[in-house]
Order: C-alpha cells, then sequence, then structure tokens
C-alpha cells in the first residue's frame, strides 16, 4: 500500500511550533490499541519521520500527544492542568497521505485533516 502518516503541533498560545513534545501512535484494534511508536516533535513542531511510512495500512489509528508535560516543562499553565494527553483517534481508509496536525494551548485544541 502506498501513503504516509504524519503531524505537526503548533503552539497557539505562544504562536510557533510546540518543540519537544512527546507523542505516541496507537493502532486500535476493537476495544484495546497496540502502542506503534514514541516519538518527540523537532525544532519545526514536526516528526522528524512518517508516523507511518513503509508499515502504511488501512484501519482506526490514535495519536496521544503528552500536551500537559509539554507546557510543564515550557513553564506554562496552572498548577493543576486542563488538559494532560489529548488523543487524537482517525480511521486510514485509502492509501493516500494522512496530515493530522494539532493545534494546543493550555486549556484547547483543535485537529483537522490536512495535506
Amino acid at each position: 500500500m502506498g501513503g504516509a502518516l504524519t503531524t505537526h503541533v503548533l503552539d497557539t498560545m505562544h504562536g510557533r511550533p510546540a518543540r519537544g513534545m512527546r507523542l505516541e501512535l496507537h493502532y486500535v484494534h476493537g476495544d484495546h490499541t497496540h502502542h506503534l511508536l514514541d516519538s518527540y516533535t523537532n525544532e519545526d513542531g514536526r516528526v522528524d519521520q512518517p508516523l507511518l511510512g513503509e508499515e502504511f495500512q488501512h484501519g482506526e489509528y490514535e495519536i496521544r500527544f503528552h500536551v500537559g508535560q509539554y507546557f510543564e516543562r515550557i513553564g506554562v499553565g496552572p498548577e493543576t492542568p486542563f488538559l494532560d494527553i489529548v488523543p487524537i483517534r482517525f480511521t486510514i481508509s485509502e492509501d493516500k497521505h494522512y496530515h493530522v496536525p494539532l493545534l494546543v494551548s493550555p486549556f484547547a485544541y483543535s485537529t483537522y485533516r490536512g495535506s
């Protein structure tokens, strides 16, 4: 199959890429998930390699963004974070490039299917 999965994270509070945010990729199978990888965003808020490349396959996936840890590390946010781990669950159903970005602040987030 052809296709790829990529992401990037933008810190909307500061108007810049979210450098050093941990994320996990999981494959969803029924009522449980299989951990596929752990990674961190680079200085551009992206992961250096596609999350899925040669191992790309159709199915349901979840990216877990460690938002609370990121904002704590840069010294921002309340003592008790409102957002901790932000899960984005989505389905890959075509042999295309899937780009799943996260726009995030300590109190809100949004995502979309990018290109």
